[in-house]
């Protein structure tokens, strides 16, 4: 079996017998919701796949080939009349350069429709009658021409841009560069992306163009540009598009079983490896009226392709083509109400609610965001750095979870940065940890997190003060996804504590600890002592304060729920290690084996 890891040209994933999963079953559904449709979804999951299906099925040139290419899916068993009937325009905006002033910008983008539109007569040459006029400082003149020629032809133009959004976002995201300033010469007034858009419109009109697909990531950049494009549905909340890209567990469960016999594996094995796949790729749901998770598709096949091969997981889980998602994290950290969002996404038991996902917003509805999160969650959402789940809160409000194990690991990574700007703070901390997982020693983290960490809370303003911080914290400082598995049950409702950390079931062989955490929060108000009091007292001391002592009576009664619920599941498997950590304000930890 060959996996299509990087892959995205679907004539060639067909016909050379890659793994494909079949979504051609919705190509009816993208001719019924409109001419001009907006379909977003987060990075690498799968949509220049998607646009290279289409443009297979509807290019007159592929004619020959459609039952070759198409013969054996659902929509070659019940095509369209539309099949093979178009010239397709390509655009992909992820390979417009964005390092220079908004003048190479537009040489750029000029420079990449003018490359696309050579390669279009190239293709069409025996089709088109006249030559295309081509215009290498206004690529915009050389797009009218193109069309003007596709109209003397009996076939109209498909345009299909893919990541639409891609080089506006990076531009916006370089606040050091002046991003803000740059991007907002690209969308204001006449802006080139702007009057790019307001070509198509008209082109749009009867003007040659009769369909055009846009994938991107966010709705701010078509937002900004609404003005001038005002025309395109958006698809991508609808239930019927929720896994158009994407993988549902029935359709990797197969596959994986098929590696599984390949590799000798036991029944077990495969059981503990699909646990790894969904703890780590699952979780995405993009339709506020769905009920089905999916899993990210690219990383799905990245785990794949290592098992085939080495009959082992890869060594780290996350796809580091993936690992730029953590610049999104740290851009919506540094806006207004951004950093304490960030915080408040790692409690899986209090999950983010809204009263509707904002899919029309631009720039400056981020900006000007003081009141309310609306426009910061909805961008991590369309971001894939929040999912929304499957239930609504008590008010019917949509809520918005971590999706994975992944993800959760950029959050972590982004918490660490926060609090442990150095070099030398950081090789301290990945010390302490070490002690912790490998000798069952948490004195020495607890002292590094009141010595160093604590200092930064002085300077924030965290408006739920509990052991959601603390936890926070010691997430950032342990989260290892190289030897372990984290938090890793939220779908069995949260019995498993707050902190885990389960050893991979590949990486068992090696000497280090399960560790179970959980953790309470007392405020200096219950124990009516000042914070330079409490820092003044011995551990020793404050374990005898009548609200301590609570705390740990409460996380001791439930520490022996979790072991049992353990041991039920696990039984002799783990070498378990379990605490009780207790934050007396933001001073001081004390803790029980």
């Amino acid at each position: 079996m060959k996996f299509p890891y990087g892959n995205a040209d679907f004539h060639q994933i067909s016909t050379e017998n890659y793994f494909y999963v079949d979504r051609t079953d919705r190509i009816p559904l993208v001719e019924m919701f409109g001419k001009t449709l907006l379909f977003l979804r987060p990075r690498r999951f799968g949509k220049s796949l998607w646009l290279s299906t289409l443009w297979n099925y509807y290019d007159v040139n592929r004619a020959d080939e459609f039952e070759r290419l198409f013969g054996h899916l659902a929509i070659g068993q019940n095509p369209t009349p539309k099949h093979n009937q178009y010239l397709i325009l390509k655009w992909n905006f992820s390979e417009i350069d964005t390092q220079g002033d908004v003048e190479h910008i537009r040489r750029m983008l000029y420079d990449h429709i003018n490359n696309c539109l050579k390669d279009f007569a190239m293709r069409y040459r025996d089709i088109l009658p006249f030559e295309i006029d081509f215009d290498q400082k206004n690529a915009l003149n050389s797009l009218r021409s193109a069309l003007t020629v596709a109209q003397t032809t009996p076939y109209k133009v498909y345009l299909l841009i893919d990541e639409y959004d891609n080089f506006a976002n990076e531009i916006l995201m370089a606040r050091r560069l002046g991003g803000e300033k740059r991007y907002e010469a690209l969308i204001q007034g006449e802006g080139m992306l702007k009057t790019l858009f307001k070509v198509i419109k008209n082109g749009t009109e009867g003007q040659g163009i009769d369909r055009v697909f846009i994938t991107g990531v966010s709705p701010v950049v078509m937002s900004d540009v609404t003005s001038g494009f005002n025309i395109a549905a958006n698809i991508y909340l609808r239930p019927e598009f929720n896994d158009l890209c994407g993988f549902t567990e029935s359709e990797i469960s197969p596959v994986l079983e098929q590696i599984v016999t390949q590799c000798g594996f036991s029944p077990a094995n495969m059981t503990e490896l699909l646990g790894l796949i969904r703890t780590f790729y699952d979780g995405y749901c993009f339709s506020p009226r769905s009920q089905e998770f999916i899993y990210n598709p690219t990383l799905v096949l990245y785990f794949l392709k290592y098992l085939q091969q080495d009959c082992l997981p890869p060594e780290n889980l996350l796809d580091q083509n993936l690992a730029m998602d953590r610049g999104k994290i740290a851009y919506i950290a540094q806006l207004q109400n951004g950093e304490a969002l960030v915080w408040n996404a790692l409690n899986e038991q209090k999950p983010i609610a809204l009263d509707r996902l904002a899919n029309r917003f631009g720039v400056e509805d981020i900006l000007a965001s003081q009141n309310d999160n609306q426009f910061l969650i909805s961008l991590l959402y369309y971001f894939g750095v929040l999912t929304l789940t499957t239930k609504r809160n008590k008010y019917g409000e949509p809520t918005f979870q971590i999706p994975n194990l992944v993800i959760r690991g950029l959050y972590a990574e982004r918490i660490r940065e926060m609090v442990l700007p150095t070099g030398r703070d950081l090789n301290e901390g990945k010390r302490v940890a070490q002690r912790l997982y490998q000798r069952g020693e948490i004195e020495p983290l607890c002292d590094f997190i009141e010595q160093r960490q604590f200092k930064v809370f002085d300077n924030r303003d965290y408006r739920e003060a509990d052991e959601l911080v603390v936890k926070a914290v010691f997430l950032a400082l342990l989260f290892n996804d190289i030897m372990y598995i984290m938090d890793s049950e939220p779908a069995l409702g949260r019995r498993y504590g707050d902190l885990l950390m389960l050893v991979r079931p590949d990486k068992r062989q090696y000497a280090l600890l399960d560790v179970l955490i959980e953790f309470k929060y007392v405020p200096l108000s219950e124990v009516k002592l000042t914070g330079e009091q409490v820092r003044g007292k011995s551990r020793a001391e404050l374990q005898t304060l009548k609200a301590v002592q609570t705390a740990f009576t409460k996380a001791e009664e439930q520490l022996v729920s979790y072991r049992q619920t353990l041991s039920d599941k696990y039984g002799d498997l783990l070498d378990l290690r379990t605490f009780t950590v207790v934050s007396v304000g933001y001073d001081r930890l004390v803790w029980r084996h």
